[in-house]
């Protein structure tokens, strides 16, 4: 199993930035797919899922309303598009399916 993420960077608060995730060596098409974060000295916590289907996506309460999770089974990617972000949304954001991770992708929130 891989997971690949990509697309972190510096952005300045208010502004957008969309973070992927390639996954190889399993059954992408019907793998439910989660992404989480974690900022420095803090635990790992949940953001977001999608079932395989993308019929149930859920949200952590602090990033409801800004985020989109979403996937594209053709392209075995999926994505997470961060929109109004906020300093402490600062973090190493982590692609996750069962008990595999991915490498992160730095987010900084700073202006």
């Amino acid at each position: 199993v891989q997971l690949v993420e990509s697309g972190g960077g510096l952005v300045q608060p208010g502004g957008s930035l969309r973070v992927s995730c390639v996954g190889s060596g399993f059954p992408f098409h019907s793998s439910d797919m989660n992404w989480f974060r974690q900022a420095p000295g803090q635990e790992r916590e949940f953001v977001a899922s999608i079932s395989w289907n993308a019929a149930r996506i859920e949200y952590s309460d602090s990033v409801k309303g800004r985020f989109t999770i979403s996937r594209d089974n053709a392209e075995k990617t999926v994505y997470l598009q961060m929109n109004s972000l906020m300093p402490e949304d600062t973090a190493v954001y982590y692609c996750n399916v069962v008990k595999f991770w991915g490498q992160g992708t730095q987010v900084t929130v700073s202006s």
